[in-house]
């Protein structure tokens, strides 16, 4: 069974930085991505990484947010810095095929981790 597995997040001031991490179960998977969702929001989708390395990023998280992963480790980052209340949210990594154009189905999830940011 596939399994992704987040860790990383935690309660933080703003201006402060989390790196997260997906721990994959396999390295089968050609795009892999991070999303976020906030209470009474709508999940977000924040940056995907295909199997080259190539990274997409929404514009909502470019300049802060880096996506990244170690493919010995099968595991995907996530480094958030100049953290913001508004970035509070259960952040999600997800993986599946490649769509092209910085885009990925999600055939998998992870549990998710909490990033609080407080003002």
């Amino acid at each position: 069974r596939v399994q992704l597995v987040e860790s990383g997040g935690g309660s933080v001031q703003s201006g402060g930085s989390l790196s997260l991490s997906c721990s994959a179960s396999e390295s089968v998977y050609k795009c892999m991505a991070w999303f976020r969702q906030a209470p009474t929001k709508e999940r977000e989708g924040l940056a995907s990484i295909d199997a080259e390395g190539v990274t997409t990023y929404a514009d909502s998280a470019k300049g802060r947010f880096t996506i990244s992963k170690d493919n010995a480790k099968n595991t995907l980052y996530l480094q958030i810095n100049s953290l913001e209340p508004e970035d509070s949210a259960m952040y999600y990594c997800a993986a599946g095929r490649d769509l092209g154009g910085g885009a990925c189905t999600t055939d998998y999830w992870g549990q998710g981790t909490q990033v609080t940011v407080s003002s």
